[in-house]
């Protein structure tokens, strides 16, 4: 099956329409649901100066041309219409009218046909919300979780990275065209996405994001998602729109707990105020798609510290517990230069951290 002219049609419509459906919606936190309009009443509601423009386009529409534009740029789209298009999605309000995909709609459908989890979260996050975010990729990619964000800097790549770290399926929500590597920075990781899982936008090729299309690709991510997790986001971050628009689909919402202190934890700390999930790990998620110990079985998500030897077990627990690193290297039997070497291969595991005091901390790698 190919998409119908009919959805191939609205999309064009809408890329033409967006700096005007921006203004539209100018100021508004969430993008309202301006797409669930027909296209006449889209063009009359936002057209402006190019409410003629935009009915020729409708009038005269090339779904040919449409199509070859899509595969000139190595992307390929499902339509609502079509059985491959993840049902999920069906529960929004305003549902995409058609998916531009980097993958083909059969790995499209693969990735969506089991529980996915949206991870979220500030594009400035701390040390702390990184290694998180990236630990919660991890283990719920192992666990066969898709793990679903939007590519941006910050939390969002973090997550997309630990999926990537295991092999694990992952599903990229871009507010631009899906040809696109947006951020510019996150080039790399696009690449690895679009190989190892799927790059998906609404809009078509080419096009430029907008103010509104970032509300507008949040509502796709929580649609796709079992459960959002938001790790550390600030008061007003877009994270908290894709957590309340799964609020809104009775959709799980988590939230990890973060430093009282922290202006880029208030908001994730608010969610758990209002009754949002806590997440400690990957394992707090999963128990909630899967129910409390329903993915034990052949399922526990990936650890770093599989296959640690016990000398290093040691020194790990003595630097969880807050113990002297010298009385724990004196009752393991462990010289100074063996305790060195076991620090070393505890950072490079990525399972403690300098603490900028002379000292170490654990880190959050685990799940």
């Amino acid at each position: 099956m190919s998409p119908c002219p009919r959805c191939l049609r609205r999309t064009s419509l809408v890329g033409f329409l967006s700096v005007q459906i921006s203004t539209q919606l100018a100021g508004r936190r969430r993008a309202e649901p301006i797409l669930s309009l027909s296209d006449e009443q889209l063009i009359a509601a936002v057209g402006g100066s190019k409410k003629e423009e935009a009915r020729r386009l409708v009038e005269g529409f090339d779904a040919g041309a449409a199509l070859g534009e899509i595969a000139t740029a190595g992307l390929h789209a499902v339509c609502r219409h079509e059985p491959l298009y993840p049902e999920s999605l069906a529960d929004l309000e305003d549902p995409p009218a058609l998916l531009h995909s980097t993958a083909p709609p059969e790995r499209l459908a693969e990735l969506c046909a089991g529980p996915a989890a949206a991870v979220v979260g500030t594009r400035r996050p701390s040390a702390y919300g990184l290694e998180v975010a990236r630990s919660l990729g991890r283990g719920l990619a192992a666990a066969g979780v898709t793990v679903v964000s939007g590519l941006a800097l910050g939390v969002d790549a973090a997550a997309h990275r630990g999926a990537l770290d295991v092999g694990g399926p992952t599903i990229a929500v871009l507010g631009c065209g899906a040809d696109r590597a947006y951020p510019r920075t996150n080039r790399s990781l696009y690449g690895r996405v679009r190989t190892g899982g799927a790059v998906l936008a609404e809009l078509p090729p080419g096009q430029a994001p907008a103010r509104w299309t970032f509300p507008a690709r949040n509502r796709i991510m929580a649609g796709l998602a079992a459960v959002t997790v938001v790790v550390e986001a600030a008061e007003r971050s877009g994270s908290l729109i894709t957590a309340s628009f799964a609020q809104d689909l009775g959709r799980e919402v988590c939230a990890v707990p973060g430093r009282v202190t922290s202006r880029m934890a208030a908001g994730a700390n608010q969610l758990l105020l209002d009754g949002a999930h806590p997440v400690r790990g990957a394992a707090d998620v999963l128990d909630l798609i899967f129910g409390v110990g329903g993915w034990s079985a052949g399922e526990r998500p990936a650890s770093a510290e599989d296959g640690l030897e016990a000398p290093l077990r040691r020194v790990l627990s003595a630097v969880e517990n807050g113990d002297a690193l010298d009385d724990a290297a004196r009752r393991a039997r462990m010289s100074a230069s063996e305790l060195r070497a076991s620090l070393g291969r505890l950072e490079l595991r990525g399972l403690i951290r300098r603490d900028g005091l002379g000292g170490y901390e654990r880190t959050a790698s685990a799940p």
